[in-house]
């Protein structure tokens, strides 16, 4: 998301105050991939990816969603790849950064899910006020209410 182009990007910050990253990611993949596209899912912490990884797996008894981790080969076949840094070696226009630190590839993404919890929240309202200052980034954001997620002002 650099302001590189005249790219519309949309960011949308997810507080998670109920579930883990690991539990609200495999809705949004699976809308992303049901809409044809790929997702990179980026966090710093190698148990956190792996705890995503598994999340993905076993979505439901019935489906799955298949990932792929950076690193290991055919990260160009991967509908989601999960790294720690904000390369789409799938040819990902989608970013899911799942452990609340903020990080910009080198291209900007056309969509990025920027989930932080009460630990990272202060980051969130920083990186909430510079994207403000930009121009062709729309962001929003969402809380968890009830069990679902809700657009909050």
């Amino acid at each position: 998301m650099s302001e590189k182009g005249s790219q519309l990007v949309r960011v949308d910050f997810y507080q998670l105050s109920r579930d883990p990253a690991e539990a609200a990611l495999p809705l949004i993949a699976r809308k992303v991939l049901s809409d044809g596209a790929r997702l990179l899912v980026v966090s710093g912490n190698q148990d956190q990816r792996m705890r995503i990884s598994r999340a993905l797996w076993s979505l439901l008894p019935e489906t799955f969603l298949a990932n792929g981790h950076a690193g290991q080969g055919d990260e160009d076949r991967q509908p989601i790849l999960l790294s720690d840094t904000p390369e789409p070696g799938n040819g990902a226009a989608f970013l899911a950064i799942a452990d609340g630190q903020w990080r910009e590839g080198e291209r900007p993404f056309a969509r990025t899910f920027y989930m932080f919890d009460d630990e990272s929240v202060q980051q969130a309202r920083q990186v909430w006020r510079e994207l403000r200052a930009r121009e062709g980034v729309e962001h929003f954001y969402w809380k968890q209410e009830g069990g679902r997620w809700v657009q909050a002002g």
